[in-house]
């Protein structure tokens, strides 16, 4: 029975209810009906009590209007808390150019966090059954999606204030349709659920009788290949986390820079999270159209033997590499304002596709256009490469005095809009060694010492 099964289910999973209030998003179908009427029957001997939560997305008009009703009514015979919401998704979707469905699910979580933290609920319960869990992880392997996406539905994670669990992945969707009848619920059906215009529907409707003809249990290995994907896949997060730090070489909130070579020394399932985990960064919420193949995409650029390349990935993010460095950018304007220190050498992509390094060289050479070469002596470290200030002023080499940086722009016709984004490299008393691509200064050597010096590159990459 469905009851006998759940209650062990939650003992595996070792979650207790006890004294709890327990959301429960609601739509007024066979699942969330069920699972609404089940924990509600549970109230007295799991001492929880027990709320109802409905989304009304507006795609139907009066239907779904309806719905709200039915669920309303259902809850007021069994003095049930019932709490509700229209939401105009058609004029959202409109609005915003998102994923229908995608757009729905992120309304209707924000409204059930929402009552969680206003009303003080710590667990949410959602009907989610085992062929949705068949369903859902075809569909992720099918679009190629990787790590942890391909574990389908987990039947816990922290929401809100709280957490959020499934109690009904243990049961497949014939056992729901048949506590329904045994109680008599009479629940409502969304017409759309039959559509095959949605992927889901095409493979609820043609793959899934076909697995459960080939095996009766197909439901339960499939869940238990989740649970096992899942767990694997929080040892080798762990891991990966545990070498962050000698992969990343700088953090900001729309760029990561990466070492290459450390990159690919750790394992290649490693290499793939840390991609996973740079993008989700990055990012900040979930992109529908990335998958495996831009995580190949990306390694393939770092093992490529040629010193640049790039790759445009979705939602303007860029990866540039330059040499044993490779940097996610997010949307960075090219006239951003930025501010890097060196305390030794190293490397650091602008906005603006260039690159800057710093060195030190023993050999004599003499200084070419796009790099100056600096007494370490003579200046105060650490060095700064940075976007102008007002009243910036360098004492450009063979000039007496000193001239406005402001003045070299003017001189050189540097158009407006590029000013601002325009690097500076200056010491760390301030004092301005280069604008590259205009002036050097005084700091800057005609000929090479004998012993080392500090060579300072402005290239494109």
């Amino acid at each position: 029975m469905l009851e006998e099964k759940v209650v062990e289910y939650l003992k595996k999973k070792d979650l207790s209810l006890s004294g709890a209030r327990v959301l429960v998003g609601v739509s007024g179908g066979p699942d969330s009906l069920a699972l609404l009427h089940f924990l509600w029957s549970k109230e007295s001997a799991w001492n929880i009590k027990v709320i109802a939560a409905h989304v009304d997305h507006m795609f139907r008009g009066e239907e779904s209007l309806e719905d709200a009703k039915f669920v309303e009514e259902f809850c007021k015979g069994k003095s049930i808390p019932f709490i509700w919401k229209q939401i105009d998704m058609p004029a959202i979707i409109k609005q915003t150019g998102k994923n229908g469905q995608l757009a729905s699910r992120e309304c209707r979580y924000a409204f059930y966090k929402e009552i969680m933290e206003e009303s003080g609920i710590s667990l949410l319960a959602l009907g989610h059954h085992a062929d949705d869990q068949i369903e859902t992880i075809l569909m992720r392997l099918t679009r190629g999606s990787s790590a942890k996406s391909r574990a389908g539905i987990p039947f816990s994670r922290p929401f809100g204030p709280g957490r959020l669990f499934r109690p009904f992945l243990c049961l497949e969707k014939q056992e729901i349709e048949e506590y329904c009848n045994r109680h008599m619920l009479f629940p409502r059906r969304d017409p759309s659920n039959d559509k095959e215009v949605y992927s889901r529907n095409r493979f609820r409707k043609h793959v899934l009788p076909f697995l459960k003809q080939e095996n009766p249990n197909a439901a339960a290995h499939f869940q238990r290949f989740s649970e096992e994907a899942e767990e694997d896949e929080a040892f080798l997060l762990a891991a990966t986390k545990s070498v962050w730090s000698k992969v990343v070489k700088s953090q900001r909130e729309n760029e990561i820079t990466v070492d290459i070579n450390a990159f690919l020394s750790i394992a290649i399932s490693l290499q793939r999270r840390c991609i996973h985990l740079i993008l989700n960064y990055l990012y900040k919420e979930k992109i529908s159209s990335l998958s495996a193949l831009h995580t190949n995409q990306i390694i393939a650029l770092f093992q490529n033997p040629h010193s640049s390349g790039n790759i445009d990935l979705p939602e303007g993010l860029k990866v540039i590499k330059s040499y044993h460095l490779a940097h996610f950018q997010l949307n960075i304007s090219p006239n951003e304002p930025f501010y890097h220190e060196f305390l030794k050498s190293g490397e650091i992509l602008l906005p603006n596709g260039h690159y800057i390094r710093v060195e030190y060289t023993s050999s004599i050479q003499t200084p070419i256009a796009d790099a100056i070469l600096v007494d370490p002596e003579s200046i105060t470290f650490p060095l700064v490469i940075r976007t102008r200030k007002n009243g910036d002023k360098i004492q450009v080499r063979g000039m007496n005095g000193m001239k406005k940086v402001k003045k070299l722009f003017i001189d050189a016709k540097i158009p407006l809009q590029e000013r601002d984004g325009w690097p500076i490299i200056t010491d760390g008393n301030d004092n301005i060694l280069w604008v590259p691509g205009l002036k050097k200064s005084v700091f800057s050597l005609k000929q090479a010492n004998s012993g080392y010096n500090l060579l300072i590159t402005y290239k494109k990459q």
